[in-house]
């Protein structure tokens, strides 16, 4: 053992504690984004239960940090080697290893953490802000005075398609996040 120092019998925890952070932070993320959303859209949807089905899209990109939680930690895990303790060779899984795959899951984990609570909170000011809008908009359109001028749209949709790209930025950090992981796995040294 002395003449591998990086080779220690301890090196595949550090690989094990990135599989379980890249999993724990990126549904910490994706659980706080369905919730803050989820709250939003369930308190738009009493002026505008018709937009519901609409308004869900906060909840499902938020929802697949979690899928990018789960991808890295399987590529993970599935490049950590277990121990050759047969006495004649060296240890095959190094702490360099080790680490990198740690540095994964960290990367993986918290860009999912970051985007979730950003989906979250522009999620559920976005729902509010198009129901809201539309909402009001059909009340003009209701008590509409005969003879008045023509009220323009009120511009539901322009706010729609602008939630919907902040959205889809926030989501880009944690696939980001996934990115850097997938290529730190790819970094390793062979004990044999």
């Amino acid at each position: 053992m002395s003449e591998y120092p990086l080779c220690t019998p301890t090196a595949p925890f550090f690989g094990f504690m990135g599989v379980a952070f890249s999993l724990i932070f990126a549904n910490l993320g994706a659980a706080y984004g369905t919730a803050k959303s989820g709250v939003g859209v369930l308190s738009a949807g009493v002026q505008g239960p018709d937009l519901i089905y609409k308004n869900l899209i906060p909840i499902i990109m938020a929802g697949v940090n979690g899928i990018y939680g789960l991808i890295t930690a399987i590529i993970i895990l599935n490049n950590i080697i277990p121990p050759n303790l047969d006495g004649n060779t060296p240890l095959s899984y190094s702490l360099y290893t080790g680490y990198a795959h740690l540095a994964g899951g960290l990367c993986c984990g918290l860009c999912g953490l970051a985007s979730g609570v950003c989906i979250g909170i522009a999620g559920e000011s976005g729902v509010r802000a198009f129901t809201q809008l539309d909402w009001m908009t059909k009340q003009r359109t209701m008590y509409r005075v005969p003879g008045a001028r023509r009220v323009k749209k009120g511009g539901a949709d322009q706010i729609f398609v602008g939630s919907v790209l902040i959205q889809v930025f926030a989501g880009n950090l944690a696939l980001y996040g996934m990115i850097t992981a997938i290529i730190l796995t790819q970094t390793s040294y062979n004990c044999e």
